[in-house]
């Protein structure tokens, strides 16, 4: 959704359990505030018995202001047991990025974003190296280093906390920041913190993945892009990629292809989070893409 699509657009999501009219409360509420539905995802998970629901509606009408609305809309939810938000679809998140020395996915939601391509306000960058600061100043974006090792992790990661709050962060970006955030930290920012990785995960841990999937003759790589959770890497997923290669791949032919393929699956799940495209179910999401 672009800037000018976006204007007066308000979006619901929603989840509840599975009962008969849920849709129809929604779709009358709407109505009576005068409000004109532009696009509405629903699913029924039969196995959880819930109901998810996402709706973009724009004013047709005197529509009250959206305090009005979250007013209006809470007897609604209250009667169906929703876990509900109501989002203004022109405001944009704030997006703090982590990265450590490899830039590729930086890169690439950095271009996305002075393009237009990516509906959010870019705070800063920050870093347990320096390799990626004359880039992100460059793109007139404040660099934070936070060099971190084992005897003072916890003080930089309250330094990162600090960060967050100070600059009203709404999504933290980990673009390949190379640091196994504490389960402290993980909750702290729970929901709220996205991370890639390559998808062989639980296999080919540690240094150089593709290279060890190359010497295991692998036929598909791939990434994850991921909610972060204090189960390291097994966050509720937003979205994959894969990429088929063969036997005349050479170990750094995958890495390539593994970075591009992290690229846009990172730049997706953090187009669809802003947008208020994912719900999160337990441990796995709903995602009306």
């Amino acid at each position: 959704m672009d800037a000018q699509t976006a204007a007066d657009r308000y979006i619901l999501i929603l989840q509840c359990p599975d009962r008969k009219g849920v849709v129809a409360a929604v779709s009358g509420f709407l109505a009576d505030n005068d409000a004109s539905i532009v696009e509405s995802s629903h699913f029924n998970d039969g196995l959880a018995d819930q109901f998810y629901m996402r709706t973009v509606f724009r004013p047709d009408g005197d529509m009250p202001g959206i305090d009005d609305l979250r007013r209006g809309f809470e007897l609604i939810a209250k009667r169906f047991g929703m876990t509900w938000a109501l989002h203004d679809a022109g405001a944009k998140p704030k997006v703090l990025i982590a990265v450590s020395k490899f830039g590729h996915c930086l890169f690439d939601l950095l271009h996305r974003w002075r393009a237009g391509l990516l509906p959010v306000e870019i705070v800063g960058v920050v870093s347990n190296h320096e390799d990626m600061r004359s880039f992100t100043e460059w793109s007139g974006l404040p660099y934070f280093h936070l060099p971190t090792t084992k005897a003072n992790k916890a003080e930089q990661e309250e330094a990162f906390l600090k960060l967050v709050d100070d600059l009203d962060v709404d999504l933290v970006v980990l673009a390949r920041y190379m640091q196994i955030l504490s389960p402290a930290l993980c909750a702290r920012l729970s929901g709220k913190c996205i991370n890639i990785h390559h998808s062989f995960l639980p296999s080919f841990k540690g240094a150089k993945p593709y290279h060890q999937a190359f010497e295991r003759g692998v036929k598909i790589i791939g990434a994850t892009a991921h909610y972060v959770t204090t189960d390291l890497d097994e966050g509720p997923i937003i979205e994959q990629g894969v990429h088929r290669v063969d036997h005349s791949h050479t170990p750094d032919d995958l890495v390539t292809l593994g970075r591009d393929v992290e690229c846009t699956v990172l730049a997706r799940a953090v187009t669809w989070h802003v947008e208020h495209r994912v719900l999160i179910a337990g441990a796995k999401t709903v995602v009306f893409a």
